[in-house]
């Protein structure tokens, strides 16, 4: 996920301005750091320790119900947490799905760093976002210092992260579903106490590794629960709105498909929490909602994307319906 600080506004040009005899700017690029501040750097670092430890406790659990046939359930979750002063050592277990997970979102933000390296843009290092949740996470995101100037680079800093995260994700879901269990009572809300979502790559993979099993009869491994959390939140930066990658992409590819996408993805998103009776729709739109009084910063060099980089966001909107998931848990 890119974040971007809202930019001093323009100051306002009589309306008498000779357009035509203003010399166009020779590049767009501007003077990045070789490096972003040290300071940033150890926060990052503490950060991704601070991650490491909440992912090592939501591991746990999965590992554990892994190994009993279980679902996961919220009293082995609150138990993990017990673990860090009473049996650190019982958290080894963990390390597959923190791991794996942590990997998936490391690969995710660099994808952007590297991006905006190659554009000349000013970003952050990425910083991760510890949480005592079910997953272990809020996920990761960078800062951009320096505003995107051509559409080109947008997309190229918008796609660079949900593909790469992608790639690295497919593997470790295939992992997981050659080593998951067949446990039916897992899909059965009456009988679990939280119950996974089934993006449609699962329902691919399922079908040709399980013949005749139901994806949502499948307990994935913790590799293949971190591949699944990886590609949730895939499908969440994909969402073609605002500044989020998805909208970057969209943004890239037509300014008002951005603005009108923008508009009507909240009260689609409300429409599907109430539908599908998943609270989590109703703050994702509140977000889309709230981005929209952010400004904008401006996009100085409009040159369409080229055909290889029009082929990347078709491949950017593959991906977006092979992650997502209706009700997700």
């Amino acid at each position: 996920m890119t974040n971007t600080f809202p930019q001093n506004p323009r100051p306002e040009i009589s309306p008498a301005f000779d357009f035509q005899g203003f010399p166009r700017p020779s590049s767009y690029y501007s003077n990045v750091p070789s490096h972003p501040p040290l300071k940033t750097l150890l926060l990052a670092v503490g950060l991704f320790f601070l991650t490491l430890c909440t992912c090592l406790a939501a591991g746990t659990q999965f590992a554990v119900a892994y190994a009993k046939n279980q679902a996961v359930s919220f009293d082995e979750f609150g138990h993990s947490f017990t673990l860090f002063y009473r049996h650190p050592a019982a958290l080894v277990s963990g390390l597959p799905f923190a791991l794996t997970l942590l990997l998936i979102l490391l690969a995710h933000e660099l994808g952007h760093f590297f991006a905006c390296r190659h554009h000349h843009i000013h970003s952050s290092y990425p910083f991760f976002i510890p949480a005592p949740t079910l997953i272990g996470t809020f996920g990761a995101f960078i800062l951009l210092r320096s505003p995107i100037r051509t559409t080109r680079a947008l997309f190229d800093v918008g796609a660079s992260g949900p593909l790469v995260g992608f790639v690295l994700a497919v593997p470790a879901l295939i992992y997981g579903v050659l080593h998951a269990k067949i446990v039916p009572a897992i899909a059965d809300p009456s009988k679990a106490d939280v119950v996974f979502g089934v993006p449609l790559i699962l329902h691919f993979f399922a079908s040709i590794l399980h013949p005749g099993v139901k994806a949502s009869s499948l307990l994935l491994n913790p590799v293949g629960r971190a591949a699944w959390v990886g590609l949730f939140a895939t499908s969440l930066n994909l969402l073609p709105a605002g500044q989020l990658d998805g909208g970057h992409i969209l943004r890239s590819y037509s300014l008002r498909a951005h603005r009108v996408v923008s508009f009507l993805l909240p009260l689609v998103l409300i429409a599907l929490g109430f539908f599908q009776d998943w609270p989590g729709w109703y703050l994702w739109a509140g977000i889309l909602f709230g981005l929209r009084f952010l400004r904008t910063p401006p996009v100085y060099d409009s040159t369409p994307l080229d055909a290889n980089r029009r082929w990347g966001a078709l491949i950017a909107l593959i991906v977006f319906f092979l992650c997502f998931m209706p009700s997700p848990v």
